[in-house]
């Protein structure tokens, strides 16, 4: 069964780093993509960045462009999403989801994914 567990979550400041995991299991980790959104209260879950299942190709949304990045390890089934220069509308449930795919290179569109995990907090605060 695919299973996939968000980590990392936390309080940080205003122009801090935060970096999160997503660690999946149940499934053959490389042949999805993985993608990063996030949902804030009483707003749609919007994605935030994708990574193919080789990790050669990525995807961001513009308001994290250039803060943000993302990276995958196959050996270990994990998703990192490093966040940098963190602004308080960052503050959102994160939450990782799968795609599967047949090219090692391609990126879903945003509705393709699915599978999500529990999700985890983060709150950009002073």
């Amino acid at each position: 069964q695919l299973q996939l567990v968000e980590s990392g979550g936390g309080l940080v400041h205003p122009g801090g780093s935060q970096r999160l995991s997503c660690t999946a299991s149940g499934f053959t980790f490389e042949h999805y993509a993985i993608g990063w959104f996030r949902q804030a209260p009483g707003k749609e879950r919007e994605g935030v960045a994708c990574v193919s299942s080789s990790g050669g190709s990525t995807k961001f949304a513009d308001f994290v462009k250039g803060r943000f990045t993302i990276s995958r390890d196959n050996a270990k089934k994990t998703v990192t999403l490093q966040m940098n220069n963190l602004k308080s509308e960052d503050t959102a449930t994160y939450y990782c989801a799968a795609a599967p795919t047949n090219t090692d290179w391609y990126l879903p569109q945003w509705g393709d994914f699915g599978s999500w995990g529990q999700g985890t907090q983060v709150t950009v605060s002073s």
